[in-house]
C-alpha cells in the first residue's frame, strides 16, 4: 500500500468506477480524471480526499491537488482503477452511463475544455524540456565564467542534451498527441520523426508525385505535427470502419503513413510553420502595443488562469517563441512574478494565524509556493482569504512594472518557475544580466505582497467604529 492508496480507492468508488471515466492524466500538481455521467459522482465525498490539497471540477473533469508527487499519485490511480487508458466502446453503450450535459455550453466551457485537451499533450515533455533547457544554461556558464571549452567533450555532452529535449520536440508532441487522440502514440512519434529525418533534411525529397515539398527545417516546432496528428486521426477512423479486423493489425498502420505524409509534408507542415511564426509575432504586438502594463497585468490574473486551467494553453505559445525568437519575454515571466507573489501573500497570512498547525501548513504552502508550486497555497489558504489576493496584486503589479521595464525574459521553457528556477533567465551566450533583473523583480514582489497583505488583513481585522449615540 503506498501513500495514496486510499485516495485512489476513495476517488474511483465516488466518480461512478471505471466505468465512468472517459480519461486519465496529470498535470504539474493535479491528477486529472474526466468523467461521462455527473449524476454517479458523489462530490461530497470527494471534497476530503486523503493526502489531497483540494478538488476543482471544470468542463467534465475532477482535478485533485496533490502538488510535485502528482505523477506517483497517478501512478497509483492506474494500478488501483486498473485503467489502461482506453474509452468505453460507442458499440456497445452501458445503460448506466449516459452523458449527462447540465454544464452551460458557453466560452468559458469550450475554453475549459480545449485547455483540458492541450494539458495532456504538453505535460508530459515539460519535465524533458526544463531539463534541456537547464542543462544548456550551465553549459553557457561554464563556458563564459569556468574555463570549459566550448569544444570540449563536456560541453558537447550537455549540448547533446539539450539538442534530445529541444530538437526532438516533433517526436515527443507527436507521440502524446496521438496518445490523447486515442490512437497508437507510436505512430504520431513516426509522423514526427518524418518531419526531421535525414532523407528529408538533407534535401533529398524535393518532390513526392510530381509535387514539389518545400523544403522546411521542423525541429524544435510543434504545430507542423500537430496538424499532421489531427489529419491522421480522420484517416485513422476511416480506415478503421473500411479495413476487415483480420488485416486491420499491419495495414492500417501502413496505409495510413502513406496517405498522411505526403499531405503532410506537402501541405500541412508548411502551413503549420508559418501559423507558428504569425503566433509570435501576435503575442509580441499585443505585448508591445500594451507596452510595460503588459506584464503587471497578467501577473496579477495569472493565479486565476491556473485556477481555470488556462496556463495550460500558455504552453503552445511558449514554445513557439523560443523557437522563432530564441526567447520567451512573456508566459514564463508572468507565472514566475505570480507565483512568488502568491508564496509572500501566503507567509503573510501565515504570520496572522494563531493555531500552530494552521500556521504551519500555511508557512509550508507559501514555501513551496515560492518555489513554483502555488496549488497548496492559493487552493489550501489563499481562496479562504479572498482579500489577501489584493495583496498579491500589489505586488505582482509592482514586480511585473519592474520587469516590463527592464524587458525580463527567459530562455527555457517549464512549468512551475519560481526561485529554483533561475536558470532560467540564463542567456544563449551564459550571460546573467537577466538572473539580476529576475533576482530584483522576485525582491519586489515578495516584499510588496507581504507588506501590502499584512497591511490588507490588519485592517480587516480593526473594530469598526460605531456611530456615535446622542442623549
Amino acid at each position: 500500500m503506498s501513500k495514496y492508496t486510499a485516495l485512489s480507492e476513495q476517488l474511483l468508488e465516488n466518480i461512478g468506477g471505471i466505468r465512468n471515466i472517459t480519461y486519465v492524466t496529470h498535470c504539474a500538481t493535479r491528477l486529472r480524471v474526466s468523467y461521462q455521467n455527473k449524476d454517479l459522482i458523489q462530490m461530497e465525498k470527494l471534497e476530503n480526499l486523503p493526502n489531497s490539497s483540494g478538488l476543482i471540477v471544470r468542463a467534465g473533469t475532477i482535478q485533485v491537488i496533490i502538488g510535485p508527487d502528482v505523477h506517483d499519485a497517478y501512478n497509483e490511480f492506474l494500478e488501483v482503477s486498473g485503467w489502461n487508458g482506453t474509452e468505453i466502446s460507442e458499440d456497445q453503450p452501458d445503460e448506466d452511463i449516459t452523458e449527462i450535459s447540465e454544464e452551460k455550453r458557453d466560452f468559458q466551457y469550450y475554453l475549459l475544455k480545449f485547455s483540458n485537451f492541450i494539458a495532456p499533450i504538453f505535460m508530459p515533455i515539460i519535465p524533458a524540456l526544463i531539463t534541456g533547457g537547464m542543462i544548456l544554461a550551465i553549459k553557457n556558464l561554464l563556458v563564459n565564467y569556468f574555463g570549459v571549452s566550448v569544444d570540449s567533450g563536456t560541453a558537447q555532452w550537455m549540448l547533446n542534451i539539450f539538442d534530445a529535449a529541444f530538437k526532438f520536440l516533433p517526436v515527443y508532441i507527436g507521440y502524446t498527441m496521438a496518445q490523447q487522440l486515442k490512437m497508437q502514440p507510436i505512430l504520431g512519434a513516426m509522423l514526427g520523426a518524418v518531419l526531421i529525418a535525414p532523407t528529408f533534411e538533407g534535401g533529398l525529397i524535393p518532390e513526392i508525385f510530381g509535387i514539389p515539398v518545400p523544403q522546411v527545417n521542423y525541429r524544435s516546432t510543434i504545430l507542423p505535427v500537430i496538424l499532421g496528428v489531427v489529419l491522421m486521426y480522420y484517416v485513422d477512423k476511416g480506415l478503421k470502419k473500411i479495413l476487415p479486423k483480420t488485416l486491420s493489425y499491419f495495414l492500417k498502420p501502413l496505409l495510413t503513413m502513406i496517405l498522411v505524409t505526403p499531405v503532410v509534408l506537402i501541405l500541412l507542415a508548411p502551413a503549420g510553420n508559418l501559423l507558428s511564426g504569425y503566433v509570435a509575432d501576435f503575442v509580441l504586438w499585443v505585448s508591445n502595443t500594451l507596452g510595460i502594463i503588459a506584464l503587471p497585468l497578467l501577473s496579477m490574473i495569472y493565479p486565476y488562469m491556473v485556477m481555470f486551467g488556462l496556463d495550460k494553453g500558455l504552453h503552445p505559445i511558449a514554445l513557439e517563441l523560443l523557437d522563432k525568437l530564441g526567447y520567451n519575454p512573456v508566459t514564463i515571466v508572468i507565472g514566475f512574478i505570480s507565483n512568488i507573489c502568491v508564496g509572500a501573500t501566503t507567509l503573510a497570512l501565515a504570520t496572522t494565524m494563531k493555531d500552530k498547525a494552521q500556521k504551519a501548513t500555511a508557512v509550508s504552502s507559501g514555501v513551496t509556493a515560492l518555489c513554483g508550486v502555488t496549488e497548496p497555497a492559493f487552493y489550501g489558504q489563499l481562496i479562504s482569504h479572498p482579500k489577501c489576493m489584493i495583496g498579491h496584486a500589489v505586488g505582482a503589479a509592482c514586480a511585473g512594472l519592474f520587469a516590463g521595464f527592464f524587458q525580463l525574459k527567459t530562455f527555457v521553457h517549464g512549468g512551475c518557475p519560481g526561485w529554483l528556477t533561475l536558470l532560467f533567465f540564463v542567456d544563449q551566450n551564459g550571460n546573467i544580466n537577466y538572473v539580476l533583473i529576475a533576482i530584483v523583480t522576485a525582491l519586489i514582489g515578495m516584499a510588496v505582497s507581504f507588506l501590502a497583505t499584512r497591511i490588507v488583513l490588519k485592517k480587516e481585522s480593526m473594530p469598526r467604529k460605531g456611530k456615535a449615540g446622542t442623549r
